[in-house]
């Protein structure tokens, strides 16, 4: 599912909301949700999962075509760990 499709999806479960509405609802809460994670911050969706930030390190990493060492820069990713209700949803449960 998309974006467009969760706005869409959303708007038609609730009739009494004006699409526009609804985008700019969706785009707040995914704003307000990357920006408490660019502060570092973990954002938690109980049933769903949570969402963090985690730090990799510097290190000499291999260009896989030739082989040649690579440093790679210090670096955060985002991570995300799944909630037992939906992980209890996925498996059946």
């Amino acid at each position: 599912m998309i974006r467009s499709e969760l706005i869409q999806k959303i708007a038609d479960d609730n009739p009494h909301l004006y699409q526009r509405d609804v985008e700019r609802i969706v785009n707040t809460i995914f704003e307000e949700i990357i920006d408490a994670m660019a502060r570092g911050d973990r954002v938690e969706l109980r049933g769903f999962g949570a969402f963090s930030v985690k730090k990799r390190d510097s290190r000499t990493g291999r260009n896989p075509r030739t082989g040649e060492a690579v440093e790679v820069e210090e670096k955060h990713v985002p991570f995300f760990k799944t909630g037992k209700l939906l992980r209890d949803r996925l498996n059946g449960k």
